[in-house]
């Protein structure tokens, strides 16, 4: 008999131990690595990795991209979850702070976060990682939840190992 995936997120669980964090990480890198193998199409890429993403995190409300489309300006990107922010200055938000330091940003709080930019009412923890090219950031990776403290060093291992992996096809 063939076995199917249930993510977490279609299991009505709301977190993950740590062990299967890293599991559930290194399953969804390979998972991603065989859907997009050879794909060239950098739109289809974040597509799919933001989809894939996103029924992978249980208390996850958001999994995008952010794209840079000029000098110090983010635009979203492919994304699942609610309405998002269309444009973001490197100013501004987490996810300008990530795009302009070019370092990971883990928010527990996103309230104590100055200059926080409230595109989700309901977000109360993010983590931003950049998705970087020879040293220049493209797109950020931009993860909301509802719950405090959502996101951890786990998380932000497994997403940086993901944003190394998939800027390759970005």
């Amino acid at each position: 008999m063939e076995q199917t995936y249930i993510s977490p997120r279609q299991s009505g669980r709301n977190s993950l131990e740590p062990d299967e964090k890293r599991v559930a990480y290194r399953d969804a890198e390979q998972q991603l690595a065989g859907l997009l193998a050879g794909l060239d199409d950098p739109v289809a890429v974040m597509a799919s990795a933001a989809s894939v993403l996103f029924h992978a995190l249980p208390q996850a409300s958001f999994v995008g991209f952010y794209r840079v489309v000029a000098p110090g300006l983010l635009r979203v990107g492919p994304y699942q979850g609610p309405v998002a922010c269309i444009e973001i200055p490197f100013e501004r938000g987490v996810c300008g702070a990530a795009a302009r330091q070019g370092k990971t940003q883990l928010v527990p709080d996103v309230d104590a976060f100055p200059g926080h930019i409230a595109c989700d009412a309901d977000s109360r923890s993010e983590l931003v990682v950049p998705v970087s090219r020879d040293g220049e950031v493209i797109a950020v990776i931009d993860l909301d939840s509802p719950s405090p403290a959502r996101f951890d060093a786990d998380d932000q291992a497994g997403f940086e190992a993901l944003a190394a992996l998939l800027v390759t096809r970005i």
